[in-house]
């Protein structure tokens, strides 16, 4: 099923076509489902150029964390790119499983004890059992695998926003993951159109400088990818 259409704040090359999931937080059916839209969708109206971004925070909270990595590393369809951005989670859990205490401590709190359930990993272990129970390939993706941004004409994407009024070669991957009050309260124009997640609505966000795709799929809401193509942005839901 094709997208309903509405009008992007900016616009993309003709022949290329974006499309950017939100933050899945354990939803590993959901986001198969979506990849599944995505391929289906990529066959009934080819394109030239097709980008598929993942916007972080794979892991935590609900569901299957464990399965929703699986899905991430192995979503590699014919017919398009495939970017997959670090979410806040993500560092998290990369830096726990190093021993950085401080940083377990925050990812327990943060939701990190469902991700451990779904590796069989008991909370109370600590880092050298939690990284002998996650597979090898996993902790390599937290490491080396995940991108920070991704710019595609336009747009920005990033998982939680950019500091306003620093270049954007010059943000801090600390912003990059976790800024909120600055970045959505600003409402002057970026040098690009940031798409992000990290912010949990009961909708899209689009604002003329920025859209918001998080849509709380762990907690009632749904999964989210937002499909850019010239103009336009439509929303695919699952």
């Amino acid at each position: 099923m094709s997208p309903a259409w509405q009008a992007a704040p900016a616009r993309l090359d003709d022949g290329v076509r974006v499309y950017a999931i939100g933050d899945v937080h354990g939803m590993a059916g959901r986001l198969a489902t979506l990849h599944g839209m995505i391929v289906q969708d990529l066959a009934a109206r080819p394109v030239a150029r097709a980008v598929v971004v993942h916007l972080g925070d794979y892991v935590d909270k609900a569901g299957d964390p464990a399965a929703v990595l699986d899905l991430v590393a192995g979503f590699r369809p014919a017919s398009a790119t495939v970017v997959t951005l670090m979410g806040n989670h993500e560092a998290m859990m990369r830096d726990a499983l190093a021993g950085d205490r401080a940083a377990a401590d925050d990812w327990l709190w943060c939701g990190g004890r469902a991700t451990l359930a779904s590796y069989g990993a008991a909370a109370e272990a600590g880092p050298a059992a939690w990284a002998a129970a996650i597979p090898a390939a996993h902790q390599a993706l937290l490491r080396d695998g995940l991108a920070l941004s991704h710019r595609e004409g336009p747009y920005l994407f990033v998982h939680a926003g950019i500091r306003p009024g620093v270049a954007l070669q010059a943000q801090t991957a600390e912003d990059l993951l976790t800024i909120r009050g600055p970045f959505l309260h600003h409402e002057a124009p970026h040098p690009a159109v940031i798409v992000h997640g990290h912010t949990a609505r009961l909708a899209p966000e689009i604002r003329q400088n920025r859209i918001n795709l998080d849509t709380a799929a762990h907690c009632g809401g749904v999964l989210t990818c937002g499909v850019l193509e010239g103009d336009r942005i439509g929303f695919l839901t699952a």
